[in-house]
């Protein structure tokens, strides 16, 4: 006998999430484990719950589809096929090594076929080993300019919770080879797995500034410009950080913030 597939559902939509779950529950050898109303959610049922497959919505607020791919431990991440509104979403869907992508209104035929596609997957040790791994990787690299406009509110793991952290309150993001690490104006910090340059296309411009091949600071958080041997520069920032400037972007800084 043929065991059933282990399913979480995440959509921020009640009447897409309950269509979704119609046709599921229609299916043979497929049991709902359970349902998201948001992404926060869906990382905290798909990590409790272990399902096999997991159906995101890639347009929820806040946590979108690819946000609850970045959050998981690898250990945790499920197949995932990803469901969208716009047909423009399919490539990429593929991009980041999903198992299959389903347009709204689902079609049952293509419900189904998605299901086949993630239970050769599940059957075939080879390829459930590599999925998790190809998903979680290729996340950061479609986390890019395209994906949306500015952000007000970034999602960050704590403590086995999910924090969003208000944008506004950054003051600087500074990378560490696949790492992230943010500082707040509360002297908070965080550890994200985020490339900067995807954080940093959904920044205002205006608002924040590039000191270094690896980072970003706030520019209403810097207090201090220090001048250095050579034209280069060391600033000071709200929460008492000081970084050093690059001549590149020493350049850019006095053009930007140091001219009367």
């Amino acid at each position: 006998m043929t065991p059933h597939l282990r399913v979480v559902i995440a959509d921020d939509e009640r009447p897409a999430r309950s269509y979704l779950a119609a046709l599921l529950r229609a299916t043979d050898e497929v049991d709902i484990v359970a349902e998201a109303a948001d992404g926060a959610e869906a990382v905290h049922l798909i990590e409790q719950h272990r399902p096999d497959v997991a159906l995101l919505d890639l347009q929820m607020p806040e946590v979108d589809g690819l946000s609850v791919v970045r959050l998981l431990k690898r250990k945790h991440l499920p197949l995932v096929i990803f469901v969208t509104a716009y047909d423009e979403y399919a490539v990429r869907a593929f991009e980041v090594h999903a198992v299959d992508y389903l347009t709204k209104p689902v079609a049952d035929a293509r419900l189904r076929e998605a299901l086949r596609r993630a239970r050769e997957r599940l059957e075939r040790d080879d390829l459930r080993a590599s999925a998790a791994g190809q998903l979680r990787d290729a996340v950061g690299a479609c986390e890019r300019p395209a994906r949306g406009g500015r952000i007000d509110r970034l999602p960050v793991r704590h403590n086995g919770d999910i924090v969003l952290v208000p944008v506004a309150q950054i003051v600087s993001a500074v990378a560490d080879g696949e790492l992230l690490h943010l500082a707040t104006r509360q002297r908070e910090t965080y550890t994200v797995t985020y490339p900067l340059k995807a954080l940093e296309a959904r920044l205002d411009p205006d608002a924040f500034i590039r000191l270094g091949r690896g980072v970003v600071v706030s520019i209403d958080a810097i207090t201090r410009v220090t001048p250095l041997p050579g034209g280069t520069y060391t600033v000071t920032l709200a929460n008492g950080h000081q970084l050093d400037v690059s001549r590149i972007q020493s350049r850019i800084l006095r053009e930007r913030l140091l001219q009367l």
